[in-house]
């Protein structure tokens, strides 16, 4: 790359970095390798996520992730996980008619009980 391109792109570096063209060379190569492998990473991390959230929604309903997953596939219900998440958080009603048809979908899903409520528990300090 041209000088002035490097510089360029090490505007922000602290230290000799952002104007000694050979340090700044190498910084700016490696910022650059690290930018080409968090943007793999950053899908990964953000797949987890919504695997994650997924999983606190269908808990919540007695249901654990795996089974939740199997029973839309058998009933070719093609949502992906993000818009899953989404519906979890945001849309727990539409969320819930999701699990309910996972649940007959996949008689794994039957056996599972839902988590007993908690009853008004008060302290008193």
């Amino acid at each position: 790359m041209h000088k002035d391109r490097i510089l360029k792109l090490a505007k922000g570096f602290r230290g000799r970095a952002k104007n000694c063209i050979r340090i700044a060379r190498e910084r700016v190569e490696k910022a650059l390798q690290y930018s080409y492998r968090d943007r793999r990473n950053k899908k990964r991390d953000m797949r987890s996520l919504w695997i994650q959230r997924i999983n606190a929604g269908t808990r919540q309903h007695g249901v654990n992730y795996g089974n939740f997953m199997h029973g839309l596939m058998k009933e070719n219900i093609q949502l992906n996980r993000k818009v899953l998440s989404e519906l979890s958080m945001h849309e727990p009603y539409s969320f819930k008619a999701l699990v309910d048809i996972s649940r007959n979908a996949f008689p794994g899903n039957k056996n599972v009980l839902l988590p007993p409520k908690k009853e008004g528990i008060s302290i008193v300090l």
